[in-house]
């Protein structure tokens, strides 16, 4: 009904931090902030609008728009945040594939273009396109607090395999 209603749904270009919700999720509690995962300059949160469940978003803390303005540790981060995620969906829900991808700019489709985030979208054999988000509709099959917990759960033994 979130994603019906369009609940906390950023209208508009966000230019500042203070209407970000990138910028508002970290300190939140993470149940509450959808957040999946932290690490030092960049977080996992769930996608509030999925385009499958598991849709997961990397996010730099800071407020920055370009991935060319990521400093190298932010872009490590990133990296190192984006894998681990894909290595957690495919524990917790043996996807087929993955979509990854930066929208940079309005016009490239992003949502948020105001602050950069990273998608990792689990795919499965015979699953929607993404024409049903285009078209406003879409069946997701978990709740997102649920989806958040069994992610999370298994966050950090996924994470310990790989060090």
């Amino acid at each position: 009904m979130v994603y019906i209603g369009g609940q906390d749904k950023p209208a508009g270009d966000i230019a500042t931090s203070d209407d970000c919700p990138f910028c508002r999720a970290p300190s939140l509690d993470d149940a509450t902030g959808l957040v999946v995962a932290r690490g030092t300059s960049a977080y996992v949160v769930l996608n509030l609008y999925p385009y499958n469940p598991g849709h997961l978003l990397v996010v730099p803390y800071r407020h920055v728009a370009d991935y060319t303005d990521l400093t190298p540790e932010e872009t490590v981060d990133v990296a190192e945040l984006s894998r681990t995620a894909m290595r957690v969906v495919r524990a917790v829900s043996a996807p087929h594939g993955f979509n990854l991808g930066m929208n940079q700019g309005a016009v490239a489709g992003a949502g948020i273009a105001a602050h950069l985030h990273q998608h990792v979208v689990p795919r499965w054999g015979g699953d929607a396109n993404f024409l049903p988000i285009v078209g406003r509709t879409k069946a997701l099959p978990e709740l997102l607090d649920d989806t958040r917990s069994r992610l999370a759960a298994a966050w950090p033994d996924v994470a310990a395999t790989r060090r």
